[in-house]
This record gives structure tokens, sequence and C-alpha cells, in this order.
């Protein structure tokens, strides 16, 4: 069957009828991008998205503190991580995450998302430059942060997310951020420095896509994070989709 044909409502930009970003008619949005939601998950991510536009500044768009507040409870404390992740899936760089942005960027982390995708989107993370590799001279950044940090990841709500940092060091701290451990510069540095030195295979000082690629395969608990498993069955936490939804999957078949 052929694409449905749905005309836009007006909303505020971002926040656009569901069933219309689900059709192949909207292709730099949803499913003509090739994510791993069926027409009736699209619509339950609606649903959240709905949920978290509304969480503060209440205009039906994410902003940075509705996103820090979704991951951390907590809209004000600085937090890297959060910040990368939301340029990240902040495509349009225009301050907010609009719906189409959303389910693009949370398709990464489906479970039946291609490998590649993933190794690709962790890359980017690290790539905070946005150079097309990770720099040695990142990892060596000076830090003003105290010797030792509690850290912990219980308030989490993606585990995906753990923290985000304007350096691969600060990366690495972040990554164990809300973990309940104890760790000193130095053990920080070891670890930093292990994982930059088996990463760089060539030595040339940097770490690029092939690299980076090499290394997760030989390391593939560097993905455990990249996949959210509910994502696969989020219709369950908005059932009322399920039998409700007016936009078949079957009619998505070009």
């Amino acid at each position: 069957m052929g694409c449905i044909s749905t005309k836009p409502t007006k909303h505020t930009p971002g926040y656009e009828d569901p069933k219309v970003l689900a059709a192949v008619t909207t292709c730099e949005y949803i499913l003509a991008n090739g994510t791993s939601f069926t027409v009736s998950e699209v619509e339950a991510l609606y649903e959240l998205y709905k949920k978290l536009g509304f969480l503060i500044i209440k205009d039906g768009l994410i902003h940075k503190e509705e996103f820090q507040l979704a991951l951390f409870r907590n809209s004000k404390k600085q937090n890297l991580f959060a910040d990368r992740v939301f340029d990240l899936f902040d495509v349009k760089h225009n301050g907010v995450i609009e719906f189409g942005e959303f389910v693009r960027s949370l398709s990464i982390f489906h479970p039946d998302a291609p490998e590649e995708d993933k190794i690709a989107f962790a890359f980017r993370l690290y790539d905070l430059r946005q150079t097309g590799y990770i720099e040695r001279d990142e990892v060596l950044s000076s830090s003003t942060e105290a010797s030792y940090r509690r850290l912990h990841w219980s308030n989490v709500i993606w585990s995906s997310s753990q923290a985000a940092p304007a350096y691969l060091k600060e990366m690495v701290l972040a990554l164990l951020n809300e973990s309940d451990l104890f760790l000193s510069d130095e053990v920080v540095e070891q670890i930093v420095d292990k994982t930059f030195s088996e990463a760089d295979s060539k030595g040339d000082g940097i770490i690029d896509l092939d690299e980076w690629k090499e290394f997760v395969k030989r390391n593939p608990s560097l993905l455990r994070n990249m996949t959210l498993p509910y994502l696969k069955d989020i219709t369950l936490a908005f059932p009322s989709f399920v039998m409700n939804s007016e936009v078949k999957d079957e009619d998505m078949t070009i």
C-alpha cells in the first residue's frame, strides 16, 4: 500500500501530529530515515515527548533543562554528558529537541538498531570538537574538579545516559557518575591512558572512526549502554496506542 497522506495540524514548532511524522511523506523526519520504531511506537513516543516538553517551560518542546530533569531529576545540576547528548539530539542546533529529532535519535538506542549506528553515535559522543577523531590532548586536559568524586547512576531514566564532558578525561569521570565509587585522579588518569593507548592502534596520538570500530569490536561492552531494551516494548508503557492507533503499520508499506 502507499503512504498515508495527512496534512500537518497547527502546533508549536516540533510539536507535530505523530501520525504525520510517522508517514513516509514527511521523509525529513522518522520512518523515511530508517528508524527501528513501528507507527504505534512512534505514537507512544509522542506521548512521552509531550510529557517531557511540559516539565518546565511548557511549550511542547524539550529544552535542555527538561532534558536534564528527565535524565537526572535535577534541571540545574550542570552535567557535561547531558549537554553533549542534548547537542547530538538537537540536530538543528536551535536549542530545543523537536519530536522528529527525538525519535530519530532514540532509534539508535533501539535493540534492533544496527550496531554500526550505535558505534558511530558513541564515537560522536567522544569526538567533542567534531574533528572526526578523538585527540590525545582531550585526554590530558587539566581538570579543576576535586581529587575524589562520589559517583552514582541511580537517578538516570535512560540507561544510556551517564554524564558528558568537554574533554575525554571528564567523559570518563562522567561515565562513572552516580555509581557510588570513589576514584582518585591518578586512577582516572590510568584508565584514560590505558583506554587511549589500546584504541590508538596507529600510534599517531588520535583515534579515528576505524580505530574506534576495531576497539569496540574487541570491547563490545562499550556499547552496552547504547541499547535501551524498553524501547522495544514502548507501547506497553502507553497501551492505549496499541488499541486506538489510527495509523496501522501495514499502511506504511511502500
